[in-house]
């Protein structure tokens, strides 16, 4: 994800954010009965807040009874709609709570868009099945390429959806009967027959998968079962509803050399568990930023948070297939650019070999490497090490073979060495 505004705009942008922060204030006197009004209002069980009215061009029902029985409120600004303009992910954080529990607990809420995206959506259903941008959702969804799988269709299959998002840019058919079986919005769920869920869920299922697959991602290896993902809840309509993990990374980039040390461990491990598994899927992470991961208060263990953007390829599929140079091992190429946290990969060949490196190459590149960048602050998350280890010299040199390789095959030897190396250091300052 590359920034829309340059580090040297900087200064104006934070002109025009006290600009609308002042427009804001003058707003909320302006609309002070409304704002009570916000302010008391729980929007969260309001069916048209939650744009239920939009099903099945939406994201799941599983946990419509919760919002619409007042168990998921916002947490106190969240409650005021005059800000929304600012929160242009769509997402949100709330409170939950089980009356036989009692107590609540933090979680995450996202419409898994903008709102401008989500505008665009309906837009295209609309033109798709009317020809017009305006349509009644309900009416025009069966006319749409997400009902094609409707009726007596027993496999979801990789000709149907292939190239539709990152997840299934090369599926395999394992991989899209492990989403069908795991697919949380059903009452059905453990099935591989697509038949086995209602035509509104199928469409339900598609549309997630080509809008954000974020969901599916989340059911499909979900952190239950260790993989380092945050844990799916549920949805209502056109938001979804994701277990609260921690502060984001960025927050710790100052934090103790120890405690960093930790996290870039906890890093270079999950690069590692997404890429070699037991289940021989590669989860190739695409963009790799210090917001897309989070880090637990209690634990301290770094989770994803942003999974929007993940390809999985099918080392079992790609072995069987033997496509073009599919054992060589690939190097992902070093991309010196001057924007924030981006990466240079091709999709087609991460589909396309069993050794790939683009993970221990993202890890370093975007958030470890002393000139990784984020929030115009340079340095990477293992910045200022203490003088014995800057002195030795061995830490600098892994990082920058990881990032930016100069033998062949450098990356994969230096990331299992930076690996076993933090781990030493991880254990010497406990």
């Amino acid at each position: 994800m590359w920034r829309l505004v340059p580090p040297k705009l900087g200064r104006l942008s934070r002109s025009l954010k006290l600009a609308a922060l002042g427009s804001l204030l003058v707003l909320m006197v302006l609309h002070s009965p409304s704002l009570l009004a916000s302010w008391q209002r729980n929007e969260l069980a309001d069916r048209r807040f939650l744009q239920l009215n939009k099903c099945p061009a939406c994201f799941g029902t599983s946990w419509c009874r919760r919002f619409l029985n007042g168990q998921v409120v916002f947490e106190a600004w969240g409650r005021l709609r005059l800000l929304d303009f600012l929160n242009v992910k769509n997402v949100y954080f709330a409170q939950y709570g089980e009356p036989r529990e009692g107590g609540r607990r933090r979680v995450v809420l996202k419409r898994l868009g903008s709102q401008r995206e989500l505008a665009q959506l309906d837009q295209s259903i609309c033109k798709r099945a009317t020809g017009r941008p305006r349509c009644d959702l309900l009416q025009a969804m069966p006319r749409t390429e997400f009902a094609r799988l409707n009726g007596d269709v027993r496999l979801l299959t990789p000709e149907a959806v292939e190239g539709w998002s990152d997840l299934v840019h090369c599926p395999s058919q394992r991989l899209l009967d492990r989403l069908v079986r795991r697919y949380a919005e059903t009452k059905d769920s453990g099935s591989f027959l697509l038949r086995n869920l209602k035509d509104s869920e199928r469409m339900q299922l598609l549309l997630t998968l080509a809008f954000n697959p974020e969901p599916l991602v989340l059911q499909s290896f979900p952190s239950d079962e260790g993989w380092p993902f945050a844990k799916y809840l549920g949805a209502c309509g056109r938001m979804v509803a994701v277990n609260y993990v921690g502060e984001e990374l960025w927050s710790f980039f100052n934090a103790p050399w120890e405690k960093r040390v930790d996290l870039a461990w906890q890093l270079m491990e999950i690069a590692e568990q997404l890429t070699n598994n037991d289940f021989e899927f590669a989860l190739y992470l695409l963009d790799v930023s210090f917001d897309n991961f989070a880090v637990g208060p209690r634990d301290g263990k770094v989770i994803i948070v942003d999974a929007e953007n993940v390809l999985v390829a099918d080392k079992r599929l790609i072995r069987q297939n033997k496509p073009e140079n599919w054992d060589v091992w690939y190097e992902s190429k070093f991309d010196d650019c001057d924007k924030e946290a981006c990466l240079s990969f091709s999709k087609e060949i991460l589909c396309a070999r069993v050794t790939v490196d683009h993970n221990y190459y993202a890890v370093c590149q975007n958030l470890l490497f002393r000139h990784a960048t984020w929030r115009g602050t340079s340095g990477g998350l293992l910045h200022d090490p203490p003088s014995e280890i800057a002195k030795d010299g061995r830490l600098e040199a892994l990082l920058d073979e990881c990032a930016n390789p100069k033998k062949r095959y450098g990356r994969f030897h230096a990331a299992k060495e930076l690996r076993e190396y933090l781990a030493q250091l991880s254990n010497n300052v406990r």
